[in-house]
């Protein structure tokens, strides 16, 4: 019998059913479009945070830089033989640490040891300023050069004064970066961003060994191959790997084993960053919260912390997406809800007849308003089927269009000369940067679906209760004082 009045009643009043149903489709397929966008957008973010930080990493350990002592000018400074008579080219490599100050090797077992740490691993992030070229001696001509007297005794003397003639100095500068690796663990540090496509990447056993990884951009620029050499501060590298980041241009150029990185910058059994993995990613602040209290003098790093940082148009459409679009999406639900809500009451308000006639018939209050929110309930089905295709429609038309969204990872500085970036490579500093380009997409989850489900049925009760409320209030007498 319910069934059957059920369907008759909906057939009756398709109009109102349909605009009940359209009402909470609208509210539901904007909740659908706008959380799908934004985790598109959470989407897009890891990726810029990934180029960063490191693939699996969850947190960095650093050291905040100590101010320079008045000896120390904190500035790179090189030293040439300008007193050579020689054109012979003349280079000069500075290497400094760059990303923070330096800190013990220790302390990255220190810090894998400490509660909800899965792994850490240890890195040393270099700058190095390579300038090259050559002094051009001048030369001395007297400002009367048409005349060549000699002098002595009876003899003249030229009256002008000599000049130095040409001369000068012709160098270049070039700056880049480089990243010490721990080859025993490369699938957390720098290098866990990037893949090995052409040659290969370090072994175990090559901890101290002089070999190198560039990245693809840094190879192309200076035309380097496989099988070639890098020198750095007179000590050649022989290059086994071009490595092509995963997901934005890398802000590392070289990548060395660790220790001779170390040997480089004259670092012994120092690093300047600790990757960290968590053993549970939902414990990652209460592992940062520890790490600090443990290990005293350091900065530790999140990747919520990292997302501060990104800044353009990405950043942009992620805060409108969280804050304009959800709140604009649930005022728009609780509409559609207040809009069913009054549509249902209004459609009882106009059935007094029939419900108090059913009453009259023997029909108890409770049976009545089963009817109604049997009906609403429904319409709430209608309306979130119809809701679920038109958020579905417009996600897949968003991933359809894959609109570009900039992200800027801080400021960038560019060296005199040789070109180059200069700046740190390790996650947590922003001294180096680049701008990537993200295509948006707008993925749809299970979870959002089976929200939208459960905000269909959440309307039709809502305007269910409140005019199955109404209808259990009639009375047969009312049906009779309606007859005409």
């Amino acid at each position: 019998m319910f069934g059957i009045y059920l369907k008759r009643e909906l057939s009756r009043r398709k109009k109102a059913a349909l605009v009940i149903a359209l009402g909470l489709a609208l509210g539901i397929a904007l909740v659908i479009t706008v959380n799908s966008v934004s985790a598109g957008m959470t989407q897009a973010q890891d990726k810029v945070l990934k180029s960063l930080y490191g693939l699996g990493t969850d947190m960095t350990v650093t050291k905040a830089q100590a101010a320079p002592t008045d000896s120390e000018s904190g500035r790179p400074q090189f030293e040439f033989d300008a007193g050579s008579d020689s054109d012979d080219t003349q280079s000069s490599d500075r290497v400094m640490t760059q990303g923070g100050q330096a800190l013990k090797a220790s302390l990255v077992t220190d810090v894998a040891k400490q509660t909800g740490v899965a792994s850490a691993v240890g890195a040393l992030s270099l700058n190095v300023t390579k300038v090259d070229g050559s002094f051009t001696q001048g030369t001395a001509e007297s400002s009367d050069s048409g005349s060549s007297q000699q002098g002595g005794p009876g003899g003249g003397q030229s009256t002008g004064q000599p000049r130095v003639q040409g001369g000068g100095a012709n160098f270049d500068v070039n700056s880049y970066t480089v990243a010490g690796v721990d080859v025993t663990n490369q699938g957390l540090g720098p290098l866990a961003t990037s893949k090995i496509t052409t040659g290969k990447t370090f072994t175990t056993a090559q901890t101290n060994s002089k070999v190198a990884v560039v990245s693809a951009s840094y190879a192309k620029e200076n035309e380097l191959t496989i099988a070639k050499t890098i020198t750095i501060s007179d000590t050649k590298y022989d290059i086994i790997g071009i490595a092509t980041p995963d997901s934005s241009e890398s802000t590392t150029d070289v990548y060395l084993p660790l220790k001779q990185a170390q040997t480089l910058a004259d670092s012994a059994d120092q690093v300047t960053t600790i990757y960290v993995t968590a053993t549970d990613s939902k414990q990652i602040d209460t592992v940062k919260a520890t790490i600090q209290k443990n290990i005293s003098g350091t900065t530790v790093t999140t990747s919520a912390d990292l997302a501060d940082t990104v800044s353009g148009s990405l950043s942009t459409a992620s805060n409108l997406a969280t804050s304009v679009g959800k709140w604009l999406s649930i005022a728009v639900l609780i509409a559609a809800f207040l809009v069913a809500a009054l549509l249902t009451s209004s459609a009882v308000s106009r059935r007094v007849r029939e419900f108090g006639t059913l009453k009259a018939l023997g029909w108890p209050s409770r049976k009545v308003t089963r009817q109604v929110v049997g009906e609403s309930i429904v319409n709430g089905l209608i309306g979130g089927a119809l809701g679920i295709g038109i958020g579905l429609a417009a996600a897949y038309t968003v991933t359809a269009i894959s609109p570009t969204l900039t992200a800027e990872l801080g400021s960038t500085a560019s060296a005199g000369g040789g070109g180059g970036r200069m700046g740190g490579g390790g996650p947590g500093q922003q001294a180096a940067s680049s701008t990537m380009d993200i295509a948006l997409s707008a993925p749809v989850s299970l979870t959002t679906i089976a929200l939208a489900a459960g905000l269909a049925i959440a309307g039709g009760l809502i305007a269910g209760a409140m005019g199955g409320w109404r209808a259990s209030r009639m009375r047969p007498a009312d049906a009779l004082r309606s007859v005409q």
